[in-house]
């Protein structure tokens, strides 16, 4: 039975779990929910995930979600497909978990802030709270290129890189279509920058950019 991954487009949670899956090279079939029309409140998806939430995954009857424990099953139960998502010895993969673990922790509050502020209207904008979270998002990145230990986070490319790239994308993505003074590439450093564009080039990429970034 082929693996069916639910996912919703442009959810961050969801693009690491579909970056994962094409990394690992594994058959599956996408089931794309709107969050628009309240797909992940309908009775039939809540009775996968009473948290109602994406992305979840359906393997052969054994329903899982929660991103990263999808990303971390996914590499113990295929470990002959692709590349290991968590690569290396003990020391590189608990790295790899210690990264994940910073992105949802430090990372990914700060840049939600500064995305609640592209989603109000301009004029109810707070101009010391989009700076307050531009710095705060610029810092947190400056972090995790210090971290880093070769072309990718962990050295190799690995879970951590795709927990962390669709924050960046968001930004660039904001930017060009709701708030410019977002400034995204001033909040990546240099080598961050490069390992975007390393990310971007992957052959694999196209496929799992959300489908209606496409359209706009």
């Amino acid at each position: 039975m082929t693996l069916k991954f639910y996912t919703g487009s442009g959810s961050p949670y969801a693009w690491r779990v579909h970056l994962a899956l094409e990394h690992k090279a594994l058959a599956y079939e996408t089931e794309l929910l709107s969050f628009s029309a309240g797909d992940t409140r309908k009775p039939e998806f809540l009775a996968l995930n009473p948290r109602g939430r994406v992305p979840l995954i359906d393997d052969g009857g054994f329903v899982l979600y929660e991103s990263t424990a999808i990303v971390e099953y996914l590499d113990e139960a295929y470990p002959g497909r692709g590349a290991p998502l968590f690569p290396g010895d003990a020391l590189q993969r608990a790295t790899v978990r210690r990264l994940v673990s910073e992105v949802a922790g430090d990372l990914a509050p700060v840049v939600e802030k500064l995305l609640d502020q592209a989603f109000l209207k301009p004029e109810e904008r707070m101009p010391d709270a989009v700076a307050a979270a531009r710095e705060a998002v610029r810092e947190q990145f400056g972090f995790f290129v210090r971290a880093m230990r070769g072309p990718y986070l962990a050295g190799s490319l690995s879970a951590a890189d795709y927990t962390l790239y669709p924050y960046a994308a968001f930004l660039f993505r904001v930017e060009s279509t709701r708030m410019p003074e977002v400034r995204a590439a001033e909040l990546l450093p240099p080598e961050l920058i490069a390992w975007r564009e390393r990310i971007e080039a992957l052959p694999f990429f196209p496929v799992t950019y959300p489908p209606h970034w496409r359209k706009a």
